[in-house]
């Protein structure tokens, strides 16, 4: 199987390497996929596969007893199962699981570490890039705080937009309500809501976004800080 190359990967971490960096990884990059609702990282056990995802996305939740709810959420910006490796903390508390079915190459952890050991260049870009995985769950705390249900499902909706090709987004108001914490009956309020300013457009399974600036604007600020981390980062470092 030929080795992928990195001008035609779609991973902008990956693609934000060093041709050196990136050279140091590709043997050990092997293309997976993933599916919905599949668990790719168990909580407290170690991490030893990581994941740059390609397409789809993958939830990092916490859960208390039957409930769970989403803290931080990777597409093809990042690396599941960053923050636990780069700090050498091995395992992690929480949950990561598949929203969205997709493609990843995927690296163990050992590879991973000698090739950051090797780099100290590399070593940084990983470390800011789970700079920004913090300030994004530090902003998802911010919204499940302080703001209404309509204000986080935009935030939301806004991020998935991000990490989705096209303006359809495949979401059940079964798993929105899980992600969000709240009962299902609520979501739905949301979703009609949402729909009936314009802001988007609900089928069965589906969400279409029509208009972003105006998810935007119910966002409260809770949006486009750790987009902007990431772009000053990782895209500008």
């Amino acid at each position: 199987m030929s080795q992928p190359q990195q001008t035609s990967l779609r991973n902008r971490l990956l693609r934000a390497l060093s041709p050196e960096d990136f050279a140091q990884l590709q043997p050990h990059l092997e293309p997976t996929t993933f599916q919905l609702r599949e668990v790719v990282i168990t909580p407290n056990a170690p991490v030893d596969e990581i994941m740059f995802i390609e397409s789809g996305m993958v939830s990092i939740s916490t859960a208390h007893d039957e409930r769970q709810i989403e803290v931080g959420l990777i597409g093809n910006e990042g690396l599941v199962g960053a923050v636990p490796v780069a700090l050498d903390c091995v395992t992690t508390p929480h949950v990561y699981f598949v929203q969205l079915s997709g493609e990843a190459l995927s690296i163990g952890r050992e590879p991973l570490c000698a090739a950051m050991r090797e780099s100290p260049i590399l070593r940084r870009l990983l470390l800011r890039y789970v700079n920004t995985v913090i300030v994004q769950i530090t902003q998802t705390a911010y919204a499940h705080a302080s703001l209404s249900l309509e204000a986080r499902l935009a935030r939301w909706l806004l991020m998935c937009h991000d990490r989705t090709d096209g303006d359809e987004l495949v979401l059940t108001h079964e798993f929105l309500s899980m992600m969000l914490g709240v009962q299902r009956a609520g979501v739905t309020l949301a979703i009609q809501n949402l729909e009936g300013a314009g802001r988007i457009k609900a089928k069965r399974r589906r969400i279409k976004v029509l208009d972003r600036d105006k998810l935007l604007a119910l966002t409260n600020g809770s949006y486009g800080t750790p987009e902007a981390e990431y772009a000053r980062l990782i895209e500008g470092a």
